[in-house]
């Protein structure tokens, strides 16, 4: 329990939101997806320490470096009651209701599985091919046209309900509230050249071609960006390079179209193990995306006050002149008497002159502030890099940043 509280003020304590934009970037090869430049890296126990697939984040990176037969897994769990409460089991999906009455006693532990993790995905439909998701964004679509005619979901441009169409979904936790508009960059790469880049330049999401400078459709819409949704949907079927590859995963070739870019981004379409240039294989292509998120990060900005003539003494050993109060460190005890000797405190004061001692003043140094609810239980504790010398002539405020 703490020796002296002080209460913060209602000046004492802010409460802000910062608004911060992080560049996030993927790289799509042979059907394998790297994030950020990010390799893989084995451990002690698992050939991946953040126990996901390239490409991939963990999210609130649990089960970091384990195995369920070494090191157990951590996974989360709910005990069946009178409610439908159930939880995601991971691969496996939902348990239906049908499960839930049949499969689990009242009491029964119910657990679900961690990690849980997030990456890029592509999906791309062939002219009139069926397409549950982007018809479900139709709506979504229409609602950007103010920006842009090219999102119309049906028009003289285009129908996005029928025409081939390469889809690209953002989980949310990529780029939290929104993409930053003006961010979306599109590059696609033959045999390490690239042949086509899209930029949302006029931050209006409308993807346009700006390089190779001059290329054929140079300036031309290929798609749009959903900033609010996190989707990208790529229309440009013109061909941006002449060499043919096997872009659909089968046997037929094809040149390099904005509605291949980022094949193999967990589209279902394999690596191309075992294939050589001669076959024309889909190795020879690789994709970059880049933007950058939306994210608001809540923090608390508090001030700590060490008010002139407080906070000058302490309970720390070192603050007692220990030789000079050894003859005092018993009490006085008797048949009607117990009297405690007063101790001599330390005095820290550095003189002008080796031999004579400084005039005596009551000085400590800060190194923590701790931060107590209201019901006296400490909730953090704040460290400074060199402890500050509080005189009793001194004010000092300490001011303690929180992001949640």
């Amino acid at each position: 329990m703490p020796t002296c509280l002080h209460k913060f003020s209602q000046d004492d304590v802010f409460y802000n939101r910062i608004k911060t934009h992080p560049q996030y970037e993927f790289y799509v090869y042979d059907s394998v997806v790297y994030f950020n430049n990010r390799s893989l890296q084995s451990g002690s126990f698992t050939p991946s320490v953040p126990n996901v697939s390239p490409g991939f984040v963990n999210l609130y990176e649990l089960n970091i470096d384990r195995l369920t037969g070494d090191t157990g897994l951590i996974y989360p769990m709910i005990t069946k009651g009178g409610g439908v409460e159930v939880l995601k089991r991971g691969p496996g999906g939902t348990i239906t209701t049908s499960d839930y009455f049949t499969q689990f006693a009242a009491g029964a532990k119910i657990t679900g599985s961690y990690p849980l993790t997030a990456s890029i995905t592509r999906e791309y439909f062939a002219a009139s091919a069926a397409r549950k998701h982007v018809d479900a964004l139709k709506n979504t679509f229409n609602y950007y046209v103010p920006l842009s005619k090219h999102y119309q979901f049906s028009s003289s441009m285009g129908e996005k309900s029928s025409q081939a169409l390469n889809l690209i979904s953002i989980p949310s936790i990529f780029y939290g509230s929104s993409i930053k508009k003006g961010s979306v960059d599109l590059r696609f790469y033959v045999t390490g050249t690239m042949v086509g880049q899209l930029r949302d330049i006029n931050r209006n999401g409308d993807l346009i071609q700006v390089a190779p400078y001059g290329s054929t459709n140079s300036g031309s819409v290929a798609g749009v960006a959903l900033y609010n949704e996190g989707f990208v949907c790529l229309t440009g079927a013109w061909a941006i390079n002449d060499r043919q590859l096997k872009y659909t995963g089968g046997t037929s070739v094809d040149q390099a179209k904005w509605l291949y870019f980022g094949v193999g981004a967990n589209d279902g379409v394999t690596g191309s193990s075992g294939e050589t240039a001669s076959t024309q294989t889909r190795a020879s292509a690789s994709f970059y995306m880049a933007f950058s998120g939306t994210h608001y990060v809540p923090n608390v900005t508090m001030f700590a006050h060490a008010p002139r003539g407080y906070l000058n003494h302490s309970n720390n050993p070192t603050f007692i002149d220990q030789e000079s109060s050894a003859s005092f460190a018993n009490p006085m005890t008797g048949t009607y008497q117990y009297i405690e000797r007063d101790m001599v405190i330390r005095n820290t004061v550095s003189a002008s002159f080796s031999e004579p001692t400084a005039s005596f003043k009551k000085i400590t140094y800060i190194s923590k502030v701790a931060i107590y609810d209201e019901y006296k239980n400490i909730i953090g504790i704040a460290t400074v890099a060199t402890p500050v010398k509080k005189t009793e002539q001194r004010d000092l405020t300490f001011k303690l940043k929180l992001d949640i």
